[in-house]
């Protein structure tokens, strides 16, 4: 469910979000300054191993180092000595979504506690991983309640009282083994995952912020990464829909590098001239590129051309996403585009010509203090923004409680077990 509102100013230690992305590791540092309000401190970026495919971790070891480089960056940006623990985001071509219900008959009518809405939802999520072995979960978000026969959207704490209590929620599933290597990443890393968050969740989160009503009417988001677009449908405090596409900005690079040109010419023309239609092209320009394939020769491609080849892909991407939205278009009013692909040109307009929804590119804007760098403001950040702004409502749900065990090192997991003279083979995923 995304986040309520809530009131803590007091100042805390840095929040540290991961974006686990189509095919990067991105780390965000920010302070909460105020109710609802972030201050950026740092970013860091790690695309030197290839360990993730569209947004699913498939190989834990070059994982780990990853994250524990973007970490050892980002504390030297902020200045600390360093950086153990952070807020992690997933989703990505293995997520699924299911609705299902946890319900509990008290005998007799009873105070609704917080360790009492821990038991349902524990008790739902053990249900589902028992029933389905091969599915992990990633996250059960409550869409409603219902005590007594009597339905509300908000969250049940005392005085309330009940006898029957009822818990309807969202879950986000996936591959348990996609899970497992998210978790055997942060061990191999020696770094802790302070708690996990999925990233429609996290977007609607930051997205929210700017206007709740939004939510209420209905909206839709797409999010339009480098190897993923996802569209999650949403209205009240239900997830309607959602749909992962294994395509995205990168696979347009891929396309405009078939022209014959090496790939950095074709991710600089498509970010530099590319356009997401050819007639919002308002000057046909001739450009001439390098050829991979004849030596010493040039390719020749105009602006029209360029944005009729983004088109084709465009069109390829939003086939079945379009088929999901069409159902719902009655239900929603607003469609918001977020993500690193959303910033080609034209992008409004070409996703305007799919839909009868108002299109409109999504800001987190409200959450950010008024000194943050422009660069912030990118709706490639929203998902992190949002991320973090959920790790410090998490932070104050759970300040009450012990600090979880840190993590040992793997290696001084390793040397452990051989000190314990236990014989240790170690393979890592195929």
């Amino acid at each position: 469910m995304v986040r309520q509102k809530t009131t803590q100013t007091e100042e805390q230690p840095p929040l540290v979000a991961i974006d686990l992305g189509s095919s990067s590791i991105r780390a965000m540092a920010a302070q909460r300054i105020a109710p609802d309000m972030l201050r950026i401190l740092g970013v860091e970026k790690n695309t030197k191993k290839a360990c993730i495919d569209r947004g699913a971790v498939v190989q834990s070891t070059n994982a780990g180092y990853m994250i524990s480089e973007a970490l050892r960056l980002l504390a030297n940006r902020i200045g600390v000595d360093r950086l153990q623990q952070a807020f992690v985001l997933t989703g990505g071509r293995s997520m699924q979504t299911v609705s299902v219900m946890s319900k509990r008959d008290l005998v007799r009518e009873h105070e609704i506690t917080q360790a009492l809405l821990n038991e349902l939802k524990d008790e739902c999520k053990n249900n589902i991983e028992r029933c389905n072995p091969q599915v992990a979960v990633m996250d059960l978000l409550p869409t409603y309640y219902v005590l007594d026969k009597k339905e509300q959207d908000e969250m049940p704490l005392p005085p309330q009282r009940a006898t029957l209590i009822e818990v309807h929620y969202t879950a986000f599933v996936c591959r348990k083994e996609y899970l497992q290597k998210v978790h055997d990443s942060f061990d191999r890393a020696g770094k802790d995952e302070e708690a996990c968050f999925v990233r429609p969740d996290a977007l609607l989160s930051a997205l929210s912020a700017e206007d709740s009503d939004f939510l209420t009417q209905g909206c839709a988001v797409l999010d339009l990464g480098a190897q993923t677009t996802t569209l999650c449908i949403y209205k009240g405090c239900q997830y309607l829909a959602t749909k992962v596409v294994p395509l995205g900005s990168w696979h347009i690079t891929r396309l405009i590098e078939q022209e014959g040109m090496d790939i950095r010419y074709a991710e600089t023309m498509k970010c530099k001239y590319g356009c997401a239609m050819p007639e919002l092209v308002e000057t046909d320009l001739t450009m001439n590129v390098p050829s991979v394939l004849n030596p010493g020769e040039k390719i020749k491609i105009t602006t029209k051309e360029l944005a009729a080849t983004i088109q084709s892909k465009l069109d390829e991407i939003m086939a079945p996403l379009t088929e999901v939205l069409a159902p719902f278009e009655e239900r929603i009013k607003t469609l918001f585009i977020t993500g690193g692909g959303s910033k080609l040109n034209g992008m409004v307009e070409y996703i305007s010509s799919k839909t009868s929804l108002e299109v409109m590119y999504g800001s987190h804007a409200c959450l950010l203090a008024p000194d943050t760098p422009d660069e912030y403001y990118s709706p490639e950040y929203s998902a992190l923004i949002g991320a973090l702004i959920l790790g410090s409502d998490y932070r104050e749900m759970h300040k009450d409680e012990d600090a979880p065990p840190r993590s040992k090192n793997f290696w001084e997991k390793v040397k452990n077990k051989f000190e314990n003279q236990t014989m240790l083979l170690f393979t890592d995923q195929k």
